[in-house]
Formats: C-alpha cells, sequence, structure tokens
C-alpha cells in the first residue's frame, strides 16, 4: 500500500470509529479494530481525542495491548501507564522484546519498575538491567539481547541442527554471530552462506571477520549513520573488551531515524517531539508556556535596542515602517544557514577541518545576496519615499544584517553542541535575537548618525 493510500486509509479509520462509538455500536469498533495492525491500532489512538481515546483502549484485546503500546509516543506511554500497577504492566509487556520492556521500564515510577522486575525470573531480569544501564540513547541502549551465537570451529551441520532446536529464531535475523569461549566477538556467519554451504565445512572456513562491531556506548545518531553506510539489517554491539553484548536490528534504526527528525522539526518551536497532539490544555499550556517566556526575554532584549534610538524614530517616523525589513531579511537569511548547518551536524558532515571553508562558503553566498536585496530595497526606499539617504541607510544596514545573519547562522548551533545544548532546540531562538538586535541597531544606529 502506498503512503498516500495508507495515510487515507487511517483517516477514514479514525472517522468511522468516531462515528461508531458516538452511536453505541462498540461491537463494530471491537471488531474494526481487530482487522488493524498493531502499528496501525497505536496510530488511532493517537489520532483521538481523550475521551474517544479511552474506549478504543477499553476494546483491545488484552494479547494485542503490549505490542500496541510500545508503537505509542511516551507521553501517551505515560498516561496509560501511570494507572497500572506491577502485576497489570507484568501482564501487559509480556512477550515484548528486551529492549522493547527496556523503553517500557523507563517510564515507570522507581518503585513499580523495581516491582515489575524482581517479578521476572533471573534470566530476563539480568538481560534487562544490562540494557537499562546505558543511556538511551547509545547502542547499549538500542541493544536487544536476545542473540545467537557459534563457535568457529563448529561445522555448518552442527549450526543448523542447533538451530533446528528452536521453535523460533530472534525476528531480523540475517547473521549468525561467531563468538570465543570468553563470548569476544570475532565475526558473522550470514545466514545466505550457511544455507548454501557443505554441512562439512567449518565455520571459520565461511565467517565474514572484517565486521564493523558496534562499541555499546556509540551514540544512536552515529549508529543510525553507519547503518546507513552499510545497508546493514543487523549489527553487534560490543563492550570495551570486544565482548558481545547484544545487537541492533533496522527497526531500533528506524525509530532513531523518525525520532531524530521529529526533535529537529518539534525543538524549532520549543516542542517535544514526543508531546501529544490531543493532551489536555492546561499541560499543554504549562508546558508551551516556558518557551513563549525564552522568547518573551529576547523580544524584550530586541525592544531595549530600539528603545536606545528612540529620539530619532521620534525624529524620522517612516524608520518604524521600514525597520522591519531589515531584521526579517537577516532572520530568514540566518536561518536558511542555521537549518543546513544543524542537519549537517546530525549526519556528521561538519568537522574543524571543513568548518573554516563552510563559512566562508556562507559569507560569499551572504555578501551577494546581500549586495543583490540591499541594491533592491534601496530602490524601493528612494521610490517609496525620494529620500537617497535612507535608501543607502537601508541597504547598508540590510547588508550589514545578512552577513551577521550567516555568521550567526553557522558558528551557533556549533558552539552550541560544543557546550552540550541542544542547535535545534536553542538556534533558532539565539538567531532571532541576534539578527533583531543587530538589525535595528544598525538600521537605526546609521540613521541616527546621518539625520542628527
Amino acid at each position: 500500500m502506498s503512503q498516500a493510500k495508507e495515510s487515507q486509509f487511517q483517516k477514514d479509520h479514525v472517522f468511522e470509529l468516531s462515528q461508531a462509538i458516538d452511536s453505541g455500536s462498540l461491537y463494530q469498533v471491537r471488531q474494526m479494530i481487530k482487522t488493524l495492525p498493531t502499528a496501525g491500532i497505536a496510530h488511532l489512538l493517537e489520532s483521538t481525542p481523550p475521551k474517544t481515546r479511552s474506549v478504543l483502549w477499553q476494546l483491545i484485546d488484552k494479547d494485542a495491548e503490549g505490542e500496541v503500546l510500545q508503537y505509542l509516543n511516551v507521553d501517551l506511554q505515560n498516561d496509560i501507564l501511570s494507572a497500572l500497577n506491577a502485576e497489570e504492566v507484568i501482564e501487559l509487556t509480556e512477550g515484548l522484546e528486551t529492549d522493547d520492556m527496556a523503553d517500557i521500564l523507563q517510564q515507570l515510577p522507581q518503585q513499580v519498575a523495581g516491582e515489575v522486575l524482581q517479578a521476572m525470573d533471573q534470566q530476563n531480569r539480568q538481560r534487562i538491567e544490562s540494557i537499562l544501564s546505558y543511556a538511551e540513547n547509545t547502542a547499549g541502549g538500542l541493544m536487544n539481547t536476545d542473540t545467537i551465537t557459534v563457535r568457529r570451529n563448529h561445522t555448518v551441520e552442527l549450526v543448523l541442527r542447533y538451530l533446528r532446536r528452536h521453535d523460533t529464531i530472534p525476528e531480523m535475523t540475517d547473521n549468525i554471530l561467531v563468538v570465543n569461549r570468553n563470548d569476544k566477538f570475532l565475526g558473522i556467519l550470514p545466514l545466505r552462506k550457511l544455507l548454501v554451504s557443505d554441512p562439512n565445512t567449518p565455520v571459520k572456513d565461511v565467517m565474514l571477520v572484517d565486521v564493523e562491531a558496534i562499541p555499546v556506548n556509540m551514540e544512536s545518531n552515529q549508529v543510525a549513520q553507519l547503518f546507513e553506510q552499510h545497508d546493514w539489517v543487523s549489527a553487534p554491539v560490543v563492550d570495551e573488551d570486544g565482548k558481545l553484548v547484544g545487537r541492533i536490528t533496522i527497526d531500533d534504526i528506524v525509530d532513531v531515524i523518525r525520532d531524530s527528525t521529529e526533535h529537529s522539526l518539534m525543538s524549532m518551536a520549543g516542542l517535544d517531539e514526543e508531546d501529544d497532539t490531543f493532551a489536555p490544555v492546561f499541560k499543554t499550556a504549562r508546558r508551551r508556556a516556558v518557551w513563549l517566556g525564552v522568547n518573551l526575554l529576547t523580544a524584550v532584549f530586541a525592544s531595549m535596542v530600539i528603545y536606545l534610538f528612540q529620539d530619532t524614530l521620534d525624529q524620522v517616523v517612516y524608520l518604524a515602517v521600514l525597520m522591519p525589513i531589515v531584521a526579517n531579511m537577516g532572520g530568514v537569511a540566518g536561518t536558511q544557514t542555521l537549518t543546513l548547518v544543524i542537519r549537517s551536524l546530525a549526519l556528521g558532515h561538519i568537522s574543524p577541518s571543513n568548518s573554516r571553508w563552510l563559512l566562508i562558503r556562507e559569507l560569499g553566498v551572504a555578501g551577494l545576496n546581500g549586495a543583490l536585496w540591499a541594491i533592491i530595497i534601496f530602490l524601493v526606499a528612494l521610490f517609496w519615499y525620494g529620500d537617497l539617504k535612507l535608501g543607502y541607510i537601508i541597504a547598508a544596514a540590510m547588508m550589514i544584517n545578512l552577513v551577521t545573519a550567516a555568521l550567526a547562522g553557522a558558528y551557533l548551533p556549533m558552539f552550541l553542541k560544543k557546550i552540550n545544548i541542544d542547535p535545534a532546540l536553542a538556534g533558532s531562538v539565539a538567531l532571532t535575537t541576534v539578527t533583531d538586535s543587530v538589525g535595528f541597531f544598525a538600521f537605526l544606529g546609521l540613521a541616527q548618525a546621518f539625520y542628527l
């Protein structure tokens, strides 16, 4: 099904379910839900207001609740989990992969999470605790400890007999991982080679040893880049001593890429990518209030710059008409550079060796665009007010602000990242403060010099 058709299918289901719930036909709703995959049910829950959502959750089959839960955003997960005790959480999450189970446990209060862990058998508890010991945004936090390992001296026949003893093998298994007696990672045995090799062939003769294992503390974005570069379906994860501790699969990487994209988009507005679209008014207002307060402070700072030139504005009133043009052009130009640099940082394209070249390029672009639009705004001001002096002032201010915007857009993200502040979150506010303040100061400062 194409993405457009799938999206329309989901919209139609949301509408049909809403109508069925409003009419009180809960049996029809339950039957409709059963026709959807778990990810589709999660999408429906996220696409409905709280009243309808609570009804839908009650109609989901108990066996499917855990699978649905793992696809929900963190905000909605918290709402559901907060109403459950330890026994209900255990029942809900039974059968989930260890990495998915670890993600859910991180959303629980510490006491409840501890009770859930204590109720597990020792093997599962150790697996989940090993994942929880790593930061969520690292390879260790992404990995699944459910792996199949063999020794290099085993024969292909022995490996095949070993696999046949299992009812199933872990999902996304495209390779068998080869380790020594101390679980040190040695290489991989691809299933495509295993199935066509002579049964008497030792694993060491068909295994691949030039395989890049992922360090357990590598950041998730870097892991995603490796998957993209190598077209991996799965990859082994090793600790500092080269010991195999788990593996990461492509479905986890898709989540990383999606979350990273949503984070970059939502952070520019001061929002969290995990925010619930249909969260209550008070909760939503409280979250947005902080960011609005930050923006108010930056706006007050820009207003203070204007206040410094109040006498100039009193003398030449039409400066107030043209003043926003300079600030707005600087903001747009700076945002273009800022967005490019934030994306390049996320992809790992920028390093100390090439940042200077990027800066020079952006200054060149700003210089050309600055000259072009300075000439245009000069002609506009001249035609509008017939004041040659005003044309020179606004043209010069435009040039100054566009160059400043390029500098700020290029260097702010790198500086913020260096001091461990998310550029996607703080970059746009900092840039707006710079371009507005410099634009107002340049325009009004030049006007004061020429007119007073």
